[in-house]
């Protein structure tokens, strides 16, 4: 056990000049020493555990302080729990935006000819989809780089004279802002003299003088704070929460923290969670109640989206060892089957080779309701429960490219096709604001790596 109490390593240990080599079954790995803390190059090798009443649940690694070139991270601290880690947002609220003295064009025109209040939120009369909106072509924010905002499912509200710009309209519209978070800034650049809007492979939809609803400061972190709960700090963390009482900008730095969450299995294994994690500056640390030498440490959040509650369940399975039956994603929404197939990825494992080119994968059909369901089923149809083959487009092309279980050509038997036949059609995630994955489009898309699709 290191000086810190929590690190144990179970295999025969040697020092090598300076660093562990540690053995095992496998062979020799090299074990990096920063300070008192090991990290182990080797996903999934190293076992964290404390002499405490309670278990550590969590793991983080990354940094503190704001380094410009922070190289590989480091373990700051474990924690018997994290509160703000999970937590479920209340629904986005779309957006109202005008388009002040516009000269409108192409779809946007005949929208504007049509009866708004008959306008369904489905798609239909006066629905205009994702409208790109960018600056003049000699403006010099177009000079200076600046590409434009993206506007996501956008519906022609109504119009009248414009009040600026005689013999033009303002037209009212309703949508959202496309962000990362939504409390992202978006900043209106210097030097525009007016708009351009387009749609779908850059179609013209007109231009306008100016906009409003667009462009606005930074709003506040949906979760504002973040409390490592039963804390065990390392170095680094120490030395950030030290800094507490100092209220200069160097202070601020030395207390920001810049974390990856790992997940703490029953082996003492650390399972990483991919898309979050704990980031802002601490403001205050306490004893914590569940134990001597413990610490409550809270910090003031940045802007990022915390994990949904459902991922905790998921996570909790997955904690228990890899999942043995097939189908365990079936009951959850869309975005916790996103959840599900990031942790496959997070959780796969690397050393096992692809099935030989010729085989035959059966995907199970039946609850194939939605792309992220098709990820789902897929990931178990080539690399059995639990497995990974993909959660985007992109990854699932990457996968095809075989190191991820299966080398094409290969054959795929898609049971029960005619449920993807009913639900993956266009339109049907309009609320991902992208072009609708369409149950031909996946199957011209594997087809043109090699795979056989055969549809039952």
């Amino acid at each position: 056990m290191s000086r810190s109490g929590f690190l144990v390593c179970r295999r025969r240990c040697v020092c090598v000049a300076g660093r562990l080599r540690v053995g095992g079954a496998r062979g020799e790995f090299v074990v990096r020493r920063y300070g008192r803390k090991v990290a182990i190059d080797r996903p999934g090798q190293q076992r964290w555990t404390w002499t405490r009443r309670v278990p550590p649940r969590w793991l983080l690694d990354g940094y503190t302080g704001n380094p410009q070139f922070p190289g590989d991270g480091d373990v700051l601290a474990l924690c018997a729990d994290i509160d703000g880690l999970f937590v479920d947002l209340p629904p986005r609220p779309r957006e109202r935006f005008t388009l002040l003295g516009c000269v409108p064009d192409g779809v946007l025109a005949a929208s504007l000819d049509s009866d708004p209040a008959a306008t369904p939120l489905d798609g239909g009369r006066g629905w205009l989809g994702n409208l790109w909106v960018s600056a003049m072509p000699d403006d010099r924010a177009t000079r200076d780089g600046w590409f434009g905002v993206y506007l996501l499912d956008v519906t022609v509200l109504g119009q009248r004279p414009s009040t600026t710009s005689p013999g033009r309209v303002d037209v009212d519209l309703d949508g959202l802002v496309h962000v990362y978070d939504p409390t992202d800034a978006v900043d209106r650049p210097g030097g525009i003299t007016g708009f351009v809007l387009r749609g779908p492979d850059d179609t013209p939809y007109g231009a306008c003088a100016d906009i409003t609803g667009v462009f606005r400061d930074q709003g506040e972190p949906p979760v504002p704070y973040v409390v490592l709960v039963g804390c065990q700090p390392e170095p680094l963390l120490q030395a950030a929460i030290a800094a507490v009482p100092q209220s200069t900008k160097a202070g601020l730095r030395r207390r920001r923290v810049t974390a990856d969450v790992k997940a703490i299995a029953a082996d003492g294994s650390a399972l990483p969670l991919i898309g979050g994690g704990v980031y802002g500056t601490i403001v205050s640390s306490v004893p914590s109640p569940l134990d001597d030498g413990l610490l409550d440490v809270t910090i003031a959040s940045e802007t990022h989206r915390p994990y949904p509650t459902g991922k905790r369940r998921i996570l909790e399975l997955w904690l228990a060892g890899r999942p043995a039956e097939r189908n365990l994603w079936a009951g959850y929404d869309r975005t916790l089957r996103h959840e599900w197939s990031g942790m496959a990825l997070a959780c796969r494992r690397f050393d096992l080779p692809d099935q030989p080119a010729g085989t035959v994968f059966d995907l199970d059909g039946r609850f194939v309701t939605d792309i992220e369901g098709f990820y789902c089923a897929i990931g178990e149809a080539i690399n059995g429960p639990g497995g990974y083959f993909g959660w985007n487009l992109d990854a699932l092309s990457d996968c095809l490219r075989s190191r991820w279980g299966a080398r094409t050509p290969f054959r795929l038997v898609w049971h029960d096709s005619a449920v993807a036949r009913e639900h993956l059609v266009p339109g049907y995630d309009r609320h991902r604001y992208e072009p609708a994955v369409t149950l031909d489009h996946l199957r011209q898309m594997l087809t043109a790596h090699g795979v056989e699709v055969h549809l039952r």
